[in-house]
């Protein structure tokens, strides 16, 4: 890997980010595989202290990116340093600093929580008195007292995918890496994860997130990168990346789903850009450059061709259409 590093995009702007060792730092990171170009020059910037979500479409590098950050992958190009640490020169300083959960729980379902903790800790290097006490600290952490004595093949998903998150803990990383932690879960459980990664990044460890789902990254995020084809396309909070689209959005509901036709084609004379329809919840959107006055003037064209709306009105886009706008397709698991 070169020893230039090109500047990064700063994926925070929030004050005091700039300060200190950055938790992550990539300049034009490469990864290949064969022909493929899995990061294409990738830049970004995350600081010590926050949750960044990493965002894309599939075949984007996302998981690529991880297994980099985790040292599992050689990059062929640009710099990545984990806290100030080369990922190549002082790989095995930077896996003493991390802990890593992949998208599918890895935890022994014949064993205890608690003796699968255990069993982690010891693989970390810790005696029996030491991993006893470090099991515990993570069972109280992320709330797994009840069903510590417990084989884990009676957890929930949401359970066992809490276990699998504190395996990664126990050897106390200052710099969690979590890719697509919910992937498989049901309602419930992704909230018992989003309720363990609040606690885990409020008690100060540093959390790297990659997913699908754009809800999660609205949830847990304090900073966002999306990638697409191996770059990062924008960066920075919500509000801002939101802010970025520079477009209001229409949306409007019907109570009869035949008339989402006609909706969807007079918002689209009146706006000119391409409504989305969704079906199941009888709803048309589109971006409103013209603000409020495009507002007007598709309400005075409904009810002039006798168009009865349940709701209709202006707001600023969600996460989803900025991801669309960005990238110009959906996530998976977000809305169709």
């Amino acid at each position: 890997m070169s020893a230039a590093m090109a500047p990064p995009v700063p994926a925070a702007s929030a004050p005091g980010a700039g300060t200190g060792t950055p938790l992550i730092e990539a300049g034009d990171l490469t990864v290949r595989f064969g022909k493929v170009t899995a990061l294409n020059g990738l830049n970004l910037t995350a600081p010590v202290g926050q949750v960044l979500a990493v965002l894309g479409p599939n075949g984007a590098g996302k998981t690529t990116f991880v297994r980099s950050v985790a040292t599992l992958i050689r990059p062929d190009g640009g710099e990545l340093r984990v806290l100030g640490l080369d990922v190549v020169r002082e790989a095995a300083g930077v896996r003493r600093e991390i802990g890593l959960a992949g998208q599918f729980a890895a935890v022994e379902p014949a064993m205890t929580g608690r003796e699968n903790l255990e069993m982690t800790a010891r693989l970390f290097g810790h005696g029996r008195r030491a991993a006893r006490s470090a099991a515990g600290v993570v069972i109280d952490q992320l709330g797994l007292g009840e069903v510590a004595g417990r084989r884990s093949a009676t957890y929930s998903g949401g359970q066992r995918r809490r276990l699998d998150l504190g395996a990664s803990l126990v050897g106390a990383p200052r710099l969690l890496l979590l890719d697509e932690p919910t992937t498989g879960l049901d309602p419930a459980g992704r909230r018992e994860v989003w309720e363990a990664v609040r606690a885990l990044a409020a008690s100060g460890t540093g959390i790297l997130l990659t997913t699908h789902y754009l809800e999660e990254a609205d949830e847990l995020a304090d900073q966002v990168v999306v990638i697409d084809h191996g770059r990062a396309i924008a960066a920075g909070t919500l509000r801002e990346l939101k802010s970025r689209i520079g477009l209001d959005v229409i949306e409007a509901s019907v109570a009869d789903a035949a008339l989402l036709e006609d909706v969807s084609q007079i918002l689209h004379q009146v706006c000119g850009g391409e409504p989305r329809l969704d079906r199941p919840a009888r709803k048309v959107t589109v971006p409103a450059a013209g603000g409020p006055a495009e507002l007007g003037a598709a309400i005075t064209l409904l009810a002039g061709a006798g168009i009865v709306v349940e709701e209709i009105g202006l707001r600023r886009p969600t996460l989803d259409e900025v991801f669309l706008a960005l990238t110009g397709e959906h996530s998976e698991g977000s809305r169709p």
